[in-house]
């Protein structure tokens, strides 16, 4: 075990111990947060709109609260910015993180507690560090540092003394300074707002550093990682950082460019740990090596409830973690210490364990396609393209799928609007295992491609290389959290595509 890793093993022994904790006994730790959520929701005005005080059960807090969404909890948000006290949560809230999803144009404030912050979003990375070091004691990956790439939306000053931007600009105003020493870039450059400048001075800053590890999300690092090879002359990663040993990612499925990582991190050393974190919160980390699901954390002050897709209209349905089943499709409902009370933050996920609770997400409660009865969820877009890549050679940069409405005595599509980087030996086999992949994954879909009863054969436009980019570029969403939306259940974005 090396020095580093020992020491930090010493002084995470008790967070594991937490963990483990929590583990075993998920139905307690989730009741006692709650409780802890209500003491300190009663003293605002959202909790004495709804007499907090008077709820002592989870069953009773669901029939007081009604689960909400942006939109109809966005005027309880605004009193909090305008600088009003005491409105969602219990301590002056300074900070708002600015976002606008995935797609759309209106700015989102997610509220950022200093509770939040010290609960969640910081105790996210020290777990992902006690997991690693744990997992990987021969590791060398501390005497290093960490390259992260966030957003580009610098730390405002909206009045009242409220300060919105990025939550990856939040997080960086309030990382300890001994954790600053151990990543780069440096803060200014950061918070260069232009993406592209941004990546410039990125590399000319840390192409001669000792980076053992990155973070961020995969597609918007794989852009950053192509172009520090472009402007090196470099073969592989490893030519510049030969020490480099992990990637944290998150924001999206990892699946679609693996294999792309891999092909510009050729080492058997290297590692990949996935990561659930939003502006909302940090919810889940990839705890086993090897394995694409993550750990639900269940001590972070927040509390979790779950409605299934298929009762998407009848929020009554929700449950709370005792409930869940594998292999159902939840929207994910949150109560947490930064303000939100049973908030639907619009992902979704489904369950590969309950003892313990591991996730994968499966999409965007948003962001699937459903035209014709085919209920097909972006984790089976992204698993059958996936298999078409591995099968036919190629290398995807970004795609995005829309159906093709049935148009008098024609029968509907699904049209798949895909970014190479390498192009499959053949199209048409592409597309074939394309289609079989997604049968195979979706009874529903597969019914309706029986001898093309309700849906044709998918439908291939394959656009030059930097569309999606330009596109992103376009809505003024490059990099940070920002990501292609992979399915819609209508042609908006598709059509835009096509045209750029």
């Amino acid at each position: 075990m090396s020095i580093v890793n020992n020491i930090i093993n010493i002084v995470l022994s008790s967070r594991r111990r937490q963990i483990d904790y929590f583990r075993r006994n998920p139905a307690e730790v989730q009741y006692n947060q709650l409780q802890r959520l209500l003491k300190c929701g009663a003293n605002t005005i959202f909790g004495a709109e709804r007499e907090m005080t008077k709820i002592d059960s989870i069953e009773k807090f669901q029939n007081s609260v009604d689960i909400v969404d942006y939109d109809t909890y966005a005027n309880y948000i605004e009193r909090a910015k305008d600088g009003e006290q005491n409105v969602l949560w219990n301590s002056n809230v300074k900070f708002f993180a600015k976002s606008s999803g995935t797609t759309g144009a209106k700015s989102k404030y997610i509220p950022v507690t200093n509770e939040g912050l010290k609960d969640s979003h910081m105790q996210g990375p020290r777990d992902v560090l006690a997991f690693f070091a744990h997992n990987y004691p021969k590791s060398n990956l501390f005497s290093g540092k960490t390259l992260t790439l966030g957003g580009s939306r610098q730390i405002t000053k909206e009045g009242a003394g409220i300060l919105t931007g990025d939550l990856s600009a939040i997080l960086i105003e309030n990382t300890p300074k001994w954790a600053q020493l151990r990543r780069v870039p440096s803060v200014e450059v950061a918070l260069i707002s232009d993406f592209e400048r941004k990546i410039d001075a990125i590399i000319k800053e840390t192409i001669s550093q000792d980076v053992r590890s990155f973070a961020g999300v995969p597609s918007w690092n794989l852009v950053m990682m192509n172009k520090i090879l472009e402007h090196t002359g470099k073969k592989n990663i490893l030519e510049i950082w030969p020490n480099m040993e992990l990637f944290i990612h998150g924001g999206m499925n990892f699946k679609p460019y693996k294999q792309q990582y891999e092909s510009i991190l050729p080492s058997h050393n290297m590692k990949y740990m996935d990561t659930y974190n939003a502006s909302e919160g940090f919810f889940a980390i990839g705890d086993q090596p090897g394995m694409d699901d993550m750990l639900l954390m269940l001590d972070y002050n927040t509390f979790y409830e779950f409605l299934p897709m298929g009762s998407l209209g009848d929020k009554t349905k929700a449950i709370p973690l005792e409930g869940v089943k594998c292999g159902v499709n939840y929207a994910m409902i949150i109560t947490s210490s930064n303000g939100l009370w049973r908030y639907m933050i619009g992902d979704t996920v489904m369950f590969t364990s309950l003892v313990p609770h591991r996730i994968k997400i499966t999409g965007r409660t948003k962001h699937f396609i459903n035209a014709f009865g085919e209920e097909v969820v972006v984790e089976s877009a992204e698993s059958a393209i996936h298999t078409a890549c591995l099968k036919t050679g190629a290398e995807v940069s970004e795609f995005s799928v829309a159906p093709i409405y049935m148009d008098g005595k024609s029968k509907g599509a699904h049209e798949w609007v895909v970014e190479f980087r390498t192009e499959p030996s053949s199209r048409d086999e592409f597309v074939e295992l394309l289609d079989k992949a997604l049968q195979g994954l979706n009874s529903d879909y597969e019914a309706k491609r029986v001898k093309n009863t309700t849906l044709l054969k998918p439908k291939l436009s394959v656009v030059q290389r930097g569309t999606f980019i330009n596109w992103m570029a376009s809505k003024n969403k490059l990099g940070g959290q920002n990501k292609v939306p992979r399915l819609y259940n209508d042609r908006t974005y598709v059509e835009q595509l096509l045209v750029m």
